[in-house]
């Protein structure tokens, strides 16, 4: 792509976001988009399908800030605890500009499929850059060997969960959402600890296995 095509194609993005934060999701069509820009309709639709895939567009480059701003902070931070809560911090902040049109952004951008098959979906390559961010949370912690492989993708869908929350979050500026964070991360942890006792141990194993049969 040349960097006019390059120009435009952001453009088209830019002026999407826009029009859904002041006139919302559902009002806004591809030919406002179009307009908003002053470019043709065919135009927007030639980078563009549709508004869903905007809308993915623009988590993927969330996910890419997730990134940038969880691995500047976890070269810092040791404990698992602190660990996890750097990571979902970023998250919902590099989320946070979408918390307008919060429902749609998340309905288009994580397809149900995307959650229950992490295989399938129009989102993969995101999820996978967003799993990739928590395997770095657990580098070098003291997380037991046998829970490694899952884990990553268990705290994924634990941020997706925080990332619902948020979506209804009518408090100022989503505090109940950090608050959360803050008392969720130290809870997961201690579970995490727990998983060595062998009493414990055998319950998360036959758990991780259900998990797997489930998704092929």
């Amino acid at each position: 792509m040349d960097s006019k095509s390059a120009q435009t194609k952001a453009l088209v993005l830019d002026t999407a976001l826009g029009m859904f934060r002041s006139k919302g999701f559902a009002k806004t069509t591809m030919r406002a988009i179009a307009e908003e820009a002053g470019i043709s309709v065919g135009s927007a639709y030639y980078y563009y399908s549709s508004k869903d895939e905007l809308v993915l567009e623009l988590y993927r480059e969330s996910v890419a800030e997730q990134g940038m701003a969880a691995s500047a902070t976890l070269e810092h931070v040791k404990g698992f605890d602190d660990r996890l809560k750097a990571a979902l911090n970023a998250g919902i902040d590099a989320m946070t500009p979408y918390h307008g049109f919060g429902g749609a952004f998340i309905s288009s951008a994580l397809p149900p499929q995307s959650v229950l098959n992490p295989f399938g979906g129009a989102s993969t390559e995101a999820r996978e850059d967003a799993v990739g961010i928590f395997r770095e949370v657990i580098k070098g912690t003291k997380v037991p060997h046998f829970l490694r492989p899952q884990l990553p993708e268990l705290l994924w869908l634990v941020y997706m969960g925080v990332v619902l929350f948020w979506v209804y979050d009518s408090s100022e500026n989503q505090r109940r959402t950090r608050i959360l964070i803050d008392g969720g991360a130290p809870l997961i942890a201690k579970l995490v600890a727990l998983s060595r006792l062998p009493v414990v141990k055998p319950m998360i194993e036959e758990a991780l296995t259900l998990k797997i049969r489930v998704q092929t």
